[in-house]
Formats: C-alpha cells, structure tokens, sequence
C-alpha cells in the first residue's frame, strides 16, 4: 500500500509543479475540500483537465517499470554561432522535470554544416529503438528520409525550430517563419527612404537545403510586394561561413551597391555582418538579423544591430519535450502546431527579454 501511495503522490506532484502550489492544495481541490481560493482551484483543474489526470494514471506509468527513451537530434553549438545552447537548455530542463517517471533522453548532435553527420546520427537513432524523438530537420531531403522510416516505425516525432510542411509529426514547435520575415521586412520599411536599396543576406554552407532561412526570405519579400513597395532587393548568399569570408563578401558587394540602407540577415550570424559593419566605421545601414545570442547583444547594445528577431529557442526545447511526455506517458492530445511569439528586441528591451 505503501509503494502505492508514493506513485500516486507523484502524479499530485506533477500537477503542483505545473500550478505553482503545493500538494496539500492540490490534493484539497482533487477531494473537493474547502481552503483554495477560486482562482487557484480553477487553474489546478485546468491542468487537471490538460493532463486528462486520472488516479493512478502516472501510479500505473511507474509501476510497469519499463523505461521510455526520448531522442533529440540538434545542431551541436559551434564557434559559429552559440544558437543551440538554448534549445539544450530547455530539453534539459524538460528532462529534469520528468525523469522520475521512467523517461530517459538520449542526445545526438549534428554538424549544420555537414549534411553526412545528420544522416549519420539518424542511422544510430533508428538503430536504438527509441519511443519518441525531437528532431530540428535542417536538411530537407534527409529530413524527409528520416521521418519516412519514424512513420513506418510507429515512432512519434516533434519538430522544432523548422517544420516540414505535410509531414506526419506529432506536432511543431517554433516560429512562423514566413511571418518572422514579413515582420523583419515591415520594420526595414519604417526606416528605409523609398528608393533605399535593400539587402538579404543567407549565411550558410547549406543554403539549398536550408528551408527556414528560404522561408524568411519569401516572407520578407512577400512584404514589399504586397505593399507595392519601390525598394530594390537584391540579395547574396554566403556559403563560407568564417567572418574573413563573410566580411570579404559584403565589402564587395557594398562596394557595388553603395546605395543598400538596409540589411536584413536570415539567421543568428548577423553579428558577422554587425563586426564588418562596425570595423568598417559603417554606421547609416539599417541591420536586422535574428536570436538572442551574447555576440548579437553586444552588437545591439552598442547600436551596430537595430533589431533582433527571437523567437525562444530554450521553450521550443522544453516544449518539445513535454510534447512527446504528454503523448507516450499521459496518452493526452497534442496540439499540432504551437508558434513561437515573434519578439522584436532592441538595445533599449533586451534587458528586459528572458529565452
């Protein structure tokens, strides 16, 4: 009885966490005892009704005793860009929390500059066995490859940070892409002169296969033309992705193009561009480029970078996560999209903005 009276606490635990309250007062409001304000007695049955919560229902998950094994596959954090440490975070927060419920996560990481490496981790996932995956699918065609043989596995899988259009996955989470694009392209607009020239810079050895970075173009583009706009765009793509490299590109191409009043960077290497810019004593281009990342906000604060599209890596990580918790071990709905809020950061908010 004993045993089965510490599984059921865990359950209680569970929705005390998520309600910020502790189990006392969750277990008055599952036997309906008086002693919880209103409010906090209809949130703790909002979760209650999230979870699809039932008596015994976790009880049963450890009680069965067999483990759950979760796969994340993410780009590794490089020298390049720090992006990806937040997704980590939140998956290892995530990982935290639900631990103690049989559920172990097996990390596998990519080189997002190297298509093989992806290919090859997905191999060694499929070859574990795993019951559930989070999966960033940077390459379109491997990506398609790999959630192919999940489907045909009965594996359930979440997307973050990019989707893949139709596909069959549990849910996504992360941004709107093509928004986050338009969105860039509507705050070039308040501060370009109407025949100002503006650029679109790709920085990526992947481009081609890149889809999201495509993605936010279209919809940066899509902007100027739906708005009947005079600007020219012209665009370039970096595929050597070292700063000589990128800062040898866009000297040449302002060279050719003095007139650009705008830059808009399709990914979190915008503090490349913002360090030519600045050693370059270039300070009339406007510069808009994405992800909170300690390079970006030092170039923000000092005024090199005018905006910064985020987008919270670290909760599309812990979503992620929970996503694939709430399916295999609570047997509840997942909703099958979940956006990102598109923040618009500046050097006078950032201080204010948490991932």
């Amino acid at each position: 009885m004993k045993k089965d009276h510490d599984i059921e606490l865990s359950g209680v635990k569970e929705i005390a966490r998520r309600a910020n309250v502790s189990i006392a007062t969750v277990d008055r409001v599952i036997h309906n005892r008086s002693g919880v304000s209103i409010k906090t007695k209809n949130n703790i049955l909002a979760i209650i009704q999230e979870l699809d919560y039932k008596p015994n229902i976790l009880a049963r998950r450890l009680a069965s005793k067999k483990l759950l094994h979760f796969a994340i596959l993410i780009p590794a954090i490089s020298q390049e860009t720090e992006f990806w440490q937040a997704p980590l975070n939140g998956i290892e927060q995530a990982e935290s929390e639900i631990k103690q419920y049989g559920i172990i996560i097996e990390k596998y990481f990519f080189d997002q500059n190297d298509r093989r490496t992806f290919v090859n981790q997905t191999k060694k996932i499929l070859k574990n066995k795993v019951d559930g995956i989070l999966v960033a699918p940077s390459f379109i065609e491997e990506s398609l490859e790999f959630t192919k043989s999940c489907q045909a596995l009965k594996i359930p899988y979440v997307f973050i940070n990019s989707d893949i259009p139709n596909q069959d996955s549990l849910c996504y989470i992360g941004p709107d892409l093509f928004h986050s694009g338009y969105l860039s392209a509507h705050l070039a607009n308040y501060t370009v002169e109407k025949n100002g020239k503006i650029l679109i810079i790709n920085i990526s050895k992947e481009i081609d296969n890149y889809h999201h970075l495509l993605r936010k173009e279209e919809g940066f583009r899509a902007y100027f033309r739906n708005n009947n706009s005079r600007h020219e765009i012209i665009k370039a793509d970096i595929r050597q992705t070292d700063y000589n490299s990128v800062a040898y590109e866009l000297n040449e191409l302002l060279v050719a193009h003095p007139d650009v009043k705008a830059i808009f960077v399709t990914n979190s290497r915008v503090f490349s561009i913002a360090q030519f810019l600045e050693s370059s004593s270039i300070n009339n281009i406007l510069l808009i480029g994405y992800d909170f990342l300690k390079e970006n906000i030092e170039y923000l604060q000092n005024g090199s970078i005018d905006f910064l599209i985020c987008q919270k890596p670290q909760e599309q990580g812990y979503k992620g996560i929970m996503a694939l918790y709430q399916n295999l071990v609570l047997d509840a709905a997942v909703d099958k999209t979940y956006y990102m809020p598109i923040d618009i950061i500046t050097k006078e908010n950032h201080k204010f903005y948490r991932n």
